[in-house]
C-alpha cells in the first residue's frame, strides 16, 4: 500500500472514530473469573508503605481448574480485611473474580493477578474430571405391547 492510501486510510478511520466516539460508553467490561480448588496457600506478606507510612498486607493463593489439562493460577488478595473477608482454604472449590495489571521495575515488567471477588461453588455444581453425567432416569417403563402383533420390527 503507497504512503499516500495509508495516510488517506488513517484519516478515514480517524474521522469515523471522532464521529461515532459517542458509543464508547456502551463497551461493556468482561469480568474474568477462574474457577478450581486451592492447591496452595502461600505465606502472607506485608510492610509499610513509603508513600503513605501505612501498614499493608498480601496473601497469595494459587488455584487449579478441572479441565481435560488443568492449569494453575497464582493470584493474590490485598488488605487484611480482604484475606479475613475471603478466608479461603486449603482444598475448597472457588470462582475467583480477578483483575490483571503490571508494573515496572527496573527494566522488566511483572504481572499481578489480584482477585476481587471470591465465591464458594456448591457442592452441586462441582464437577470432577473425568466423571460422566449419568442420563436422568426414564419417568415410565414404555409398553412395547401397542401395535401389532405380527410386524418384527421393534417400533
Amino acid at each position: 500500500m503507497s504512503p499516500n492510501k495509508t495516510k488517506e486510510k488513517t484519516s478515514f478511520m480517524y474521522r469515523i472514530f471522532l464521529k461515532n466516539r459517542n458509543f464508547a460508553p456502551e463497551f461493556k467490561f468482561i469480568a474474568m473469573e477462574f474457577t478450581g480448588k486451592i492447591i496452595a496457600i502461600l505465606s502472607p506478606r506485608g510492610g509499610v508503605s513509603k508513600t503513605s507510612g501505612n501498614e499493608w498486607k498480601s496473601q497469595e493463593y494459587v488455584i487449579e481448574n478441572h479441565d481435560q489439562y488443568p492449569r494453575k493460577m497464582c493470584f493474590d488478595v490485598f488488605g487484611a480485611d480482604k484475606i479475613e473477608q475471603f478466608n479461603i482454604q486449603m482444598g475448597e472449590e472457588l470462582t475467583v473474580s480477578f483483575d490483571v495489571d503490571a508494573r515496572q521495575w527496573q527494566d522488566r515488567w511483572f504481572n499481578s493477578i489480584r482477585a476481587w471477588k471470591v465465591e464458594r461453588v456448591s457442592a452441586g455444581t462441582a464437577m470432577e474430571p473425568g466423571v460422566p453425567v449419568p442420563p436422568p432416569a426414564p419417568s415410565a417403563t414404555p409398553d412395547f405391547t401397542t401395535g401389532d402383533a405380527k410386524d418384527d420390527l421393534p417400533f
